[in-house]
């Protein structure tokens, strides 16, 4: 079975299903299967997406995403740097 990204949103309103679902009683297992995924999922959103709302949660997204740009733009950096380093350690 191919393995499916939930967006966000789509992460939020299964979190507040699951919320209301357990508030009934029903056990995190039930949930889980009611919800297709799986307890470790579950936990894991918990974690992550627990208290944010929908805007919150983009911008989480966002930062995150142009957190590893720049990480990607540094390590690049490093490694031109690091290559001029060792060329001008040659030439003397």
């Amino acid at each position: 079975m191919p393995r499916l990204r939930h967006t966000v949103e789509q992460i939020l309103a299964k979190w507040r299903e699951a919320e209301v679902a357990l508030s009934k009683g029903q056990t995190i297992a039930q949930v889980c299967r009611t919800l297709s995924v799986t307890e470790q999922t579950y936990y894991r959103w918990r974690n992550e997406y627990g208290g944010l709302k929908v805007d919150q949660a983009k911008r989480l997204t966002d930062l995150e995403r142009e957190n590893s740009r720049l990480k990607r733009a540094v390590a690049e950096r490093t490694v031109d740097k690091l290559i001029l380093k060792e060329a001008a350690e040659g030439n003397v």
